[in-house]
């Protein structure tokens, strides 16, 4: 006999549907349990599925843009770290000067201002190695570091560089002793540029600081935004795992009763034939 001509009972037929459509529901519930999610696919919820994907798209690519932002905070910090390095071979400079004032020996001063001349080039090398990531904003005016702060590249910081070389802070004639200090006017002109400078370097550390906590401040909001987006996502597909669990005992209860009715429904079917 082919399966096709074997008849079922009216009630071995609506047990059979009943418990077919009992295990889909099993099978939706316990796909839901797995994964966390009521809708797992465009199928469960085409609305609520595509609205969830684009703020899972938003957070990506947010979260691209908080990266950028973390490396731009440490480029700016690591200039205001050189800029207090610099700041100390200043004080090192003023030392001399101090020293070379406080000589009248034409020998000694010869020395000091050798060595100034050594810690003025000492400074540009520190000055031209502070690049970091490609980018160096403390020997050159025309350096800039655009970050850009949201998705379409419409709001951002421009940082502008500095040039705190020895030229840059002391000028072509005060990055050298002149005279090998011979004179105690040629030592003041040096303490006078070295007074700018430091006031110089203050004001520059203050900018840079002033970006770097700008930056972190964008970076934290960044954060915020990234979380608030998932937390959308997950309000729109996170299934309530105690309800689905509640569900899922309540099917496979509902399963075995079915079976059980299946199985009364043949039973029935069986005798009667017997009788018959």
């Amino acid at each position: 006999m082919a399966v096709g001509d074997i008849t079922l009972s009216s009630a071995a037929r609506s047990n059979l549907v009943a418990l077919q459509n009992t295990t889909k529901l099993l099978e939706r519930t316990e796909e839901r349990l797995s994964t966390g999610k009521k809708i797992n696919g465009a199928t469960d919820d085409a609305t609520a599925y595509f609205a969830s994907q684009g703020f899972l798209n938003s957070a990506s690519n947010l979260s691209t843009i908080k990266d950028n932002l973390s490396t731009s905070l440490e480029t700016v910090n690591s200039f205001v770290d050189s800029i207090d390095s610099v700041t100390d071979i200043i004080d090192q400079l003023k030392g001399l000067v101090t020293q070379a004032l406080g000589s009248t020996n034409t020998t000694t001063r010869a020395g000091l201002a050798s060595q100034f001349n050594a810690l003025t080039t000492q400074l540009d090398q520190l000055v031209n190695d502070a690049t970091f990531n490609g980018t160096n904003l403390l020997n050159s005016t025309t350096n800039k570091l655009t970050i850009y702060f949201n998705e379409g590249n419409t709001t951002a910081l421009t940082i502008t560089g500095v040039n705190i070389t020895a030229a840059g802070l002391l000028g072509d004639t005060g990055k050298a002793a002149a005279n090998a200090w011979v004179a105690d006017t040629d030592i003041q002109t040096a303490q006078s540029y070295l007074l700018t400078a430091a006031s110089t370097l203050t004001t520059d550390a203050s900018n840079f600081g002033s970006n770097a906590t700008l930056i972190e401040t964008r970076e934290s909001f960044t954060s915020n935004m990234i979380s608030a987006l998932q937390n959308a996502s997950d309000c729109l597909v996170t299934c309530d795992t105690n309800e689905e669990g509640a569900n899922l005992q309540a099917l496979q209860a509902q399963a075995q009763l079915g079976i059980t009715a299946l199985g009364v429904s043949g039973s029935l079917s069986t005798a009667i034939l017997n009788i018959l």
